[in-house]
Parts: structure tokens; sequence; C-alpha cells
């Protein structure tokens, strides 16, 4: 594949060589198509998303769907390993860009409650499913996870591994913020099992972190990223923001630089959407200090070009890893997969929500936990799911799921798997689509032949556009404000 990457705000372009594949002819990136297409649009960590879950969605209806989870057990193969994912919504300080359900505190008695309707929670899962469910993938986010002791942490793994199987090989993965560990305390999450890490870094540049209110040096995270190495970690990955208050091309070049030196396995590199009539946090943050859209879209272009020259591959939309990452392989293999978390090697599997605010899927359903920490403890302490809203799929949305994560992951559509899948005939249901596509593939973005779809190279970086025109929904309401932009 070949990415065009944008250089500075002239519209010339650079070709990078990103995988195997022979290099596209040339579809040329200009302003006027980032113009065109930098709009407002979902990041497709589910489809439908999150957006359109409802009300009417309950803790019964979610108990029901564990209990049908729990019947198929019994059938030839029994039910697929999960995913699980743990919330743990504590921060000792506020950082202003995040758009995360969190609780800013210093009272680190607080986790205590916490646990225990965690291992409340729990058990309301083994009493549906029954104990020693296969778990393939599991995943602590926040928050900082790291805000609970060390203790603490094991309390949490110990009431995880009594309730399910860990499987051997499972991918077990943490969010770390690097001010709140040393190497000890990357030894004790070693000794608990977890063998990725996720470090949040955003960015380095000194001015920008006071802009954003989270100060960390270089050097504290290069140190930490060589006691991940000597413990024998499978991967780390960091996560990077563009777009931030203060941040210029220049700027973001030396961290791109600074961060592709210290080698992490993975690479995450998010656009940075200010939203302050939705997150309160971010109306700390001065609007005047943010780079305006022509340096923003120069960052991402130059992003890219800087990964790729330092050998890193670029999986799709936010996501780099090295060549010999699990990721980069499931990538050229076609065995890519999207769930909550982003990019992922793991198969489509159940996923299992667990503290405030997550977000699980079981079977043809999605369903989120309570916002705050009152209602979820509330319905714990009842004996209830903390479920408060949710989605049951129709056959309508499984379909256009189908669909568009093929696009997101594959980068190809072939009609005839979906067709055999769903019963449909591809071009007649889905003719307003490739109708539509057709001016996306006037921009290069993808080739559409006789019997599938082929994102093309450019089209890559603009995957999100691609997938945008599959999205009933989205075409139903254009009141796209609630996501963020795609550049």
């Amino acid at each position: 594949m070949q990415v065009k990457a944008l250089d500075g705000q002239q519209g010339t372009v650079r070709s990078i060589m990103t995988t195997t594949q022979a290099p596209l002819e040339r579809p040329i990136v200009t302003e006027e198509l980032l113009r065109r297409l930098d709009v407002n649009g979902p990041r497709y960590t589910s489809y439908p998303t999150a957006d359109r879950f409802v009300d009417a969605f309950g803790p019964d209806d979610y108990r029901q769907a564990l209990d049908q989870r729990a019947e198929g057990a019994g059938v030839i193969g029994g039910a697929s390993p999960l995913s699980i994912y743990v919330h743990i919504p504590f921060c000792e300080s506020l950082c202003y860009y995040c758009a995360c359900n969190k609780v800013i505190t210093k009272h680190h008695e607080r986790a205590a409650e916490y646990l225990d309707a965690l291992e409340k929670e729990i058990d309301l899962h083994t009493a549906r499913l029954g104990v020693g469910q296969a778990v393939s993938q599991l995943h602590f986010g926040g928050g900082s996870p790291t805000f609970l002791s060390d203790a603490e942490l094991s309390r949490v793994m110990g009431a995880l591994r009594r309730a399910f199987r860990i499987a051997p090989g499972a991918e077990t993965s943490i969010e770390v913020d690097p001010r709140t560990v040393n190497h000890e305390r990357l030894a004790h999450l070693a000794s608990l099992g977890f063998n990725r890490l996720s470090f949040g870094v955003q960015d380095f540049d000194p001015a920008v972190q006071q802009a954003v209110h989270r100060v960390q040096s270089r050097e504290m995270v290069a140190s930490l990223m060589e006691s991940a190495r000597a413990l024998g970690f499978e991967s780390t990955n960091v996560d990077l923001i563009y777009g931030l208050p203060r941040q210029t091309p220049e700027s973001l070049r030396r961290t791109v630089r600074e961060v592709a030196e210290l080698r992490p396995e993975r690479i995450a590199l998010y656009s940075y959407a200010h939203l302050p009539q939705r997150f309160k946090p971010q109306r700390r943050i001065d609007a005047a200090a943010l780079p305006p859209a022509g340096d923003k879209v120069r960052m991402l272009s130059e992003a890219i070009a800087g990964f790729v020259g330092h050998g890193y591959q670029y999986i799709g939309m936010d996501h780099f890893a090295l060549p010999g990452d699990a990721l980069a392989a499931a990538k050229r293999q076609g065995r890519l997969h999207r769930n909550f978390q982003g990019y992922s090697t793991q198969p489509d599997c159940d996923l299992i929500g667990l503290g405030v605010s997550s977000i699980g899927r079981v079977g043809a359903t999605y369903s989120q936990n309570a916002k705050t920490l009152a209602e979820y403890y509330d319905a714990v302490n009842r004996g209830a799911f903390p479920v408060v809203r949710g989605l049951a799929l129709t056959r309508e949305d499984l379909l256009r799921r189908a669909v568009i994560m093929a696009i997101m992951c594959q980068g190809r559509l072939e009609f005839e798997s979906i067709e055999l899948a769903h019963l449909i005939d591809f071009r007649r249901h889905f003719a307003a689509e490739l109708e539509q596509l057709r001016s996306l593939e006037a921009s290069g973005l993808v080739e559409i032949e006789p019997s599938a779809i082929q994102v093309t190279a450019l089209g890559w970086y603009f995957i999100r556009s691609v997938a945008m025109v599959f999205d009933k929904y989205l075409q139903a309401d254009r009141t796209r404000e609630r996501f963020s932009r795609i550049i």
C-alpha cells in the first residue's frame, strides 16, 4: 500500500510504502480533498455507534443476552472466548483534553468501595454464565487504572481469575499513566499476568503539556519503556494526540521523532476533538491556542510520514505498529478486527464491560453501564446489572455492521461473502450507497469492481469517509456535531 503524505500546505505529495503491495499509481492529496472530507463522523468501534443506544434497553435485556450465551455454551463447539474490559475511573489530576468518564480525586481510599462493587458485578455475571468462561482478551482502562495500589490491582485480578479462565496466550493489557508507576510497579503488573502496556504520553513538548495540565518528561517515559522490555512485556503502546493547544507542526515533528526513537511496538495517534459544550474539562483550554485547521492537517500528514519513515506500518486511521508486531501481521494477513478499544488482533467475540460507564457486547446486543458512581453502586448493591441503556441489533444492523467492519479492517468488501451470510443481493440492496461511492471513487479513495469494493492506499487515509457511506443512521440524520472530525 502507498500513502500520499501532504507536504506542508501546498498540496505536494510524497510516496510512502507501508506494505508489500505494489504502489498506487497516483492519487493526489489536495487541499480541496482534505477540506471536503474533513467532516464529523464516527470512529466505528461499533456499529451502530454508541450514540444510537436507547434507554429502553435495560438490565432485563442484558440478562437475557447472557442467558442466551450460556445456553449456546452447551452446543457443539461451545461459546467463543470472552473479551473483558474493566473501567477504573479514578485519576489524581485532571487532564484538560480528556473526554473519558473519570473521577478526579487524591483520596485513594475511595477505590475500596469501587472494588467492592466490581466484585459484586463480576458475581452477577458468573451467576448467569457460570464460573470458568474462557477469556482471550482483558483490558483495564480509565481514568487511570494505575491509580489503584499494587494490592488493589492484585485484588481485582484475583476476582477475575476466580470467576473466569484467562486462556493461555491471552492478550492482557492495561493503560498506564507514566506519572503513577516505576520499575517496581511495572514488575508487579507483569507478575499479575499483564503482557501489554499502553502509556498515555499525548505530547513531549513542555508548553503543550502545561497547556493541557499533564506534565511528564521524555526521560520518565524512556525509563519506563526500558523497564517494560527488561521485564518481558510483549508489546508497549504509546498514545499521542495532535491538535492540542500550543502544538505546532514543528513541535509535533519533534515528538514523533522522539517517540519513534523509543521504539514502542504500537503507536496510537488521535485527533483532539475540542467539544467544551460536551466535556467540561475542555473549557479550561484556551481555544485561541488551538492550532488552525491547516496546521492540524499538516501535523497528521507529517506524523504519518514520520512514523512510516521510522519503520512503522500504517494500520489505519490512527494506529501504527512495527512490522514484527501482531497487529501489523494481522493487517498483512487480513485478520484485523475492530472493537471498542480500536484495532485488534482478536476475532469478533462477546465483550463483558465491567465498571462504571463500561460498554459491552453480547450476542446481537450492545449495553452500557451507569455513568455515575452513585447509579452504579445503587444497582449492584441491589443485585441488579448496572445497565442503563443499550441496543438489540436488527438484521439490517448486523448486515451493515459486517459491511462497515470489512471496510474498516480489511479495506476490501467482497459482495458474495455478504450475500451468502445475509441472503441479499448486494448491488440491489446497496444501490444508493454504491452510487454515493462514485464520488469517492473519482477522488481515488475506492475502486468499485464488478463484485467487490477495494479501498485504495489513499482511501485508508480517509477510511472513515468510506465506511460512513454505509451508515444508515448517519445518512438519515445529518446532524453529526456529536462526533469528532475525521482530520
